[in-house]
């Protein structure tokens, strides 16, 4: 039985980073499938773990963390001598570097990007309008991104990072007079988006001069990018804020490119469900399903998604 456990939905993109991470050290673990959303019929044994009900929990041993970034630290220095060894750096510089990245994600990527994933999950596919351009800006200061955000809505972003698109894409279908509703979503989806511009213009400049953010390599920096940013690059309404810089669009490819993550989108696939059990459309089909993970495991099924991906 592996000594490694994750308690969460892959669809969340906290558990998402942490189990790429997992497979880019080639750490075997145990994934304890456990639905998003808090309720009555939660796992009495992940509550004894997170009595709040938090989207990802990690165990390693006498170990337990809950914030995906601090895991990523985790992971990357105690299993630093297999799997791939680039992901925390080995010098005191490179290290650095890593960190302020890391930083920069956690502090201005991730909150725009978020809500911006739930505005799109919740408007019609024809909103938000495509400008006739790309309307790139120059910011400069990356502490000044994301200043503006909607309290609201940065709650609501917050849970969408903690599950599945699916039910809050459901809630679109919602009450009468849901016009101003999507108003206040354009207008979010906007507003995030012009402080995601400013920050991509950041990463344009520095992967003039770097293959990855933190250097040459691929490293936790690059990684916890990927589940917010997939979303965005995969969906026509946001594809051109990647598209339409040219460093950008080519680190995307790189880093969404590999095989480790293009295994963990097959995870965030919903596995078949049974008609005549739907309970009222609340799904609990994934709920402590138990998935365990090795590199024997993945390496059987990376043909597999080799042929899902051409």
């Amino acid at each position: 039985m592996a000594s490694v456990k994750v308690f969460g939905s892959p669809t969340s993109a906290e558990v998402a980073r942490v189990l790429m991470c997992l497979f880019e050290k080639d750490v075997e673990f145990q994934l304890i499938r456990v639905d998003a959303y808090r309720g009555p019929k939660r796992m009495p044994q992940y509550l004894k773990l997170q009595p709040h009900g938090e989207a990802l929990t990690f165990e390693d041993e006498n170990t337990t963390l809950s914030e995906s970034r601090g895991i990523l630290r985790h992971i990357s220095h105690k299993y630093a001598k297999q799997g791939n060894p680039d992901l925390i750096g080995t010098g005191a510089l490179e290290r650095a570097s890593i960190e302020q990245w890391l930083q920069t994600e956690a502090q201005s990527f991730d909150s725009p990007s978020a809500e911006m994933v739930y505005s799109l999950a919740l408007l019609p596919p024809n909103l938000p309008k495509q400008p006739s351009d790309n309307g790139n800006s120059n910011g400069r200061d990356v502490a000044g991104v994301g200043s503006n955000a909607n309290a609201s809505m940065g709650m609501a972003a917050k849970q969408q990072r903690g599950g599945s698109q699916q039910p809050m894409a459901s809630q679109q279908q919602q009450q009468p007079g849901s016009a101003s509703k999507e108003e206040e979503l354009v207008r979010v989806f906007e507003q995030r988006k012009k402080d995601l511009e400013k920050l991509l213009d950041i990463y344009e400049q520095r992967l003039e001069e770097a293959r990855y953010l933190a250097g040459d390599n691929f490293t936790i920096a690059d990684l916890s990018h990927l589940p917010n940013a997939d979303r965005l690059a995969n969906d026509p309404r946001s594809r051109r804020l990647f598209e339409s810089r040219k460093n950008v669009s080519r680190w995307w490819a790189e880093v969404s490119g590999r095989d480790t993550w293009q295994y963990v989108k097959t995870l965030q696939r919903p596995p078949p469900t049974d008609a005549n059990n739907n309970n009222g459309g609340q799904q609990q089909h994934v709920q402590g399903a138990q998935d365990g993970h090795n590199k024997n495991q993945y390496q059987q099924q990376h043909q597999q998604v080799q042929q899902q991906r051409y």
